[in-house]
């Protein structure tokens, strides 16, 4: 064998271990087969042995063998070139046996041969600089332009899958990647810190440096290449547009544009948000940002808008709405009007000439401040026209009305009518206007008298008697402030013991008792009186002595009772106060000066006593503030001659206290007990109290045993202020009544201590219940004495029922010999 077939042996045997032949076999019969080669081998490779069954002695082949591909008449097939996936990826080939006459007697039989990809290619940028641009606040992640690299081997396998990333940005800003780049698209996008950061201001453009691996850039042996990319940053067109201006009521057709917005990118989705949530909300917006008024606007109704344009993406909203404000513009449309069907002016007759009578202002639902609502005032008639027409003039622009040409008499019209012509530069309206003419307070009131004479009362004439009746009267308006008269008492009742109230339909005045009248005080007074108006009058007129107007009241003295300086009086002292200690006084006076006595009456339980003469009180027993805390008596000042008129007062004496109670229990505790025999050591409870007076905390009384041989068998241990235990130290106690003595302290000041006996009874108990025999129970009577009682009872019962049937033997026996004898008697009828 020649060396170079060992060669193709061997390479074959090769070829068949690491598995590329089908079913592990290096040779067999002629079928249709493929085989998987790796490009670039070394050539004169053997790929299979077909065997030749006869008459077949040899093969042929055939199809695109591009020179590479051979096969030997004994059907050894090779190839002499290392293949190149890159120029044919598949070599479709045919094979046919032959026999010694070169006939086809098998075949042709495919035969394919797949060339396999290496690494043998480097991946290459189909340009070597891109050039792009961003807006400001465009969307993170998504892309807005793409870099490219081809690579020729196989994208099916890692040689040909590519892997992109961003090498180098520049300017980098606080090492922050502003921009982002899909490892396997090259697509190119903003990061969350580019969308928010970038500025178009601070830096407009930005290079970055863009790199391409193939084997998907996971090891180190992969190719590169890299490529520049030049980003423009362009300002984000995201914005508010200017206030838009809309004239109301327009004609054109709807819906009509009037404003846009746009996002940076297309393909957003627009959508509008009305901040005032209306009813009808009158805009709308394309899907082009085109923003667009759906109906006539009326200004009167709304005068401005406010909404918001939102972009979305995927629901997601892209940035913060954008505030949308229109302003509807003004047209005049509407006419002015008046403020009320009818406004009414006052003015006071003989005003000078100028003077102001008011203003008045008509309306107008059109813009303020603009000429569609300036208004202009005009008078087009005067009724009555007296004395003469043109009495009236309105300033052109203000309203203001005044007085043109001279002053008003009320004597002549109490009322003018005008009719005000206001317009503006389309419409004009007609308002009514009242003026009334106010009479004004030029005449004083007069009194009927100046001298009401000699009044003559006795000094206890009752408050609220009406005392005597004045008359002034004025000649202004009747019923105005001109006209009515108030009377005022300017001398001689300085007390203000009287008071003159004033009829309003007849002015007149009544005089009345307003305070006590009193003789000791002023028996003669001279009243003197002023009638006056509650409108000031008018300058140059002044009030004369025919507004003033007098009387004389004179007094007489009756007999009244003592008076006491005060309805109540109180006093405060200790309950320990000793025996005539002085605990308060009274004071009372005789309006006549007569001397009084004083006594007491109401004391019902004899502690006090009072001096007759100066009204001293003064303790003549203990008092005791547990019986009566404020002590109440009446006092009783009598006039010493004259009429011995009486008067009373009341006297309250509080008693402070005293700690002069001892503790004591708060009630019979007949009932304690504990159950015999003990199991455990007992106890039972017990409350005091104090008749003396607590402070805000209470009781807070201390205990102990009442003697010290008790504290063998007994303890006792506060609970609180006011409650305490009683308990057993043992259980060996016998079952009988035990009564312990306990003493308690108050704490006070002194401390008083007081010892009780509390009783505590052992006892069988049932059902927790303390059972007692009969007989050991005290007011109850015992077995015997019961069964005996019970016996006497029934033997009185017994003697009684005998008694009873006795007398009525008797009674039946001595009616029977009266009916016997009355038989005896009586003749026999026939």
């Amino acid at each position: 064998m020649s060396p170079a077939l060992l060669r193709s042996l061997c390479l074959l045997t090769l070829y068949l271990t690491i598995g590329y032949g089908q079913e592990g076999k290096f040779s067999g019969p002629l079928k249709p087969m493929t085989f998987s080669i790796f490009e670039g081998q070394e050539p004169s490779q053997v790929i299979f042995q077909f065997k030749a069954n006869p008459p077949a002695v040899s093969f042929e082949l055939t199809g695109e063998t591009d020179d590479i591909f051979m096969i030997q008449s004994d059907g050894l097939l090779y190839y002499v070139r290392a293949l190149d996936r890159e120029t044919r990826a598949t070599h479709h080939l045919q094979i046919s046996a032959l026999n010694a006459q070169g006939a086809t007697v098998e075949g042709p039989v495919p035969i394919t041969i797949e060339v396999k990809d290496i690494n043998d290619n480097r991946p290459m940028f189909l340009q070597s600089k891109y050039e792009g641009s961003v807006r400001q606040n465009s969307r993170p992640g998504k892309p807005f332009m793409y870099v490219n690299a081809t690579d020729l081997d196989d994208p099916a396998t890692p040689n040909g899958q590519l892997f992109y990333q961003i090498v180098i940005q520049l300017p980098n800003v606080n090492n922050v990647m502003y921009f982002q780049i899909n490892n396997k698209t090259g697509e190119i996008s903003l990061t969350p810190q580019g969308s928010q950061q970038l500025d178009p201001v601070k830096n407009p453009s930005y290079n970055l440096v863009v790199s391409v691996q193939d084997m998907g850039g996971q090891t180190e042996n992969s190719f590169s290449d890299t490529a520049s990319v030049d980003i423009k940053v362009k300002e984000n067109i995201w914005k508010a547009p200017e206030p838009v201006e809309i004239e109301e009521n327009s004609t054109a057709p709807h819906p009509l544009k009037i404003t846009q917005v746009r996002w940076n990118e297309p393909g957003a989705h627009y959508s509008l948000s009305d901040r005032d949530k209306l009813q009808v909300f009158p805009f709308s917006i394309d899907q082009e940002g085109d923003i667009y008024v759906t109906q006539p606007l009326d200004r009167e109704k709304k005068d401005s808008y406010t909404f918001y344009a939102i972009a979305k993406d995927n629901g997601k909203p892209l940035a913060f709405p954008l505030e949308i404000h229109v302003k509807v513009k003004d047209i005049n449309d509407n006419p002015p009007t008046c403020p009320f069907p009818v406004t009414v002016f006052e003015i006071q007759e003989n005003e000078g000439l100028g003077s102001s009578i008011g203003t008045f202002t008509a309306n107008d639902m059109d813009e303020k401040n603009t000429i569609n609502s300036i208004l202009k005032y005009k008078i087009v008639a005067q009724t009555p026209q007296i004395p003469t027409d043109g009495l009236f003039l309105v300033e052109e622009y203000t309203g203001k009305l005044q007085l043109a040409r001279q002053a008003l008499k009320k004597q002549d019209t109490p009322q003018y009518n005008l009719t005000v012509e206001v317009s503006d530069p389309d419409f004009k309206t007609s308002c009514f206007v009242q003026i009334h003419v106010i009479d004004i307070n030029d005449q004083i009131p007069i009194f009927e008298k100046s001298d009401y004479g000699n009044l003559t009362l006795p000094e206890d004439t009752a408050v609220g008697t009406i005392i005597l009746t004045i008359q002034a009267t004025d000649a202004d308006e009747p019923f105005t402030g001109s006209s009515k008269i108030l009377y005022q008492i300017i001398q001689g009742d300085s007390e203000g013991r009287l008071g003159v109230d004033t009829d309003p339909q007849t002015n007149r005045g009544y005089v009345t008792v307003k305070k006590p009248l009193d003789f000791e005080t002023a028996a003669f007074s001279n009243i003197v009186f002023k009638a006056e108006n509650p409108e000031p009058l008018v300058s140059g007129v002044t009030y004369n002595a025919s507004s003033f107007a007098s009387f004389k009241l004179i007094l007489t003295d009756v007999n009244e009772a003592p008076v006491f300086s005060q309805d109540v009086f109180q006093a405060k002292v200790r309950e320990d106060v000793a025996i005539n200690t002085k605990v308060g006084n009274v004071t009372a006076r005789d309006p006549e000066g007569l001397d009084l006595r004083y006594s007491l009456s109401g004391d019902t339980r004899g502690w006090l006593k009072i001096d007759p003469v100066t009204g001293e009180i003064f303790s003549v027993a203990p008092l005791d503030r547990e019986a009566e805390s404020v002590y109440q008596v009446q006092v009783v000042a009598t006039e010493v001659g004259g009429s011995s008129l009486k008067s009373t007062s009341n006297f309250h004496l509080t008693l402070m206290d005293v700690n002069d109670n001892p503790p004591r229990l708060t009630k019979d505790y007949t009932g304690l007990f504990i159950c015999h025999p003990l199991t455990a050591p007992g106890s039972v409870i017990f409350e005091a109290t104090d008749d003396d007076q607590q402070s805000f905390r209470g009781p807070q009384f201390t205990f102990a045993l009442g003697s010290e041989n008790l504290k063998n068998d007994w303890e006792v241990s506060k609970i609180n202020g006011t409650h305490a235990r009683l308990s057993t130290k043992h259980t060996n106690f016998e079952e009988r009544l035990y009564k312990i003595a306990i003493r308690i302290n108050d704490g006070g000041r002194p401390p008083l201590e007081g010892t009780v006996l509390l009783p505590v009874t052992f006892c069988p108990c049932v059902e927790g219940s303390c059972f007692r025999p009969v007989d050991t129970q005290e007011g109850r009577p015992t077995v015997a004495m019961a069964v005996g009682i019970l016996l006497t009872t029934l033997l009185v019962i017994g003697i009684i029922l005998a008694v009873v049937f006795i007398r009525m033997k008797n009674d039946k026996g001595k009616d029977n010999v009266e009916n016997a004898q009355t038989t005896e008697v009586q003749p026999l009828r026939s």
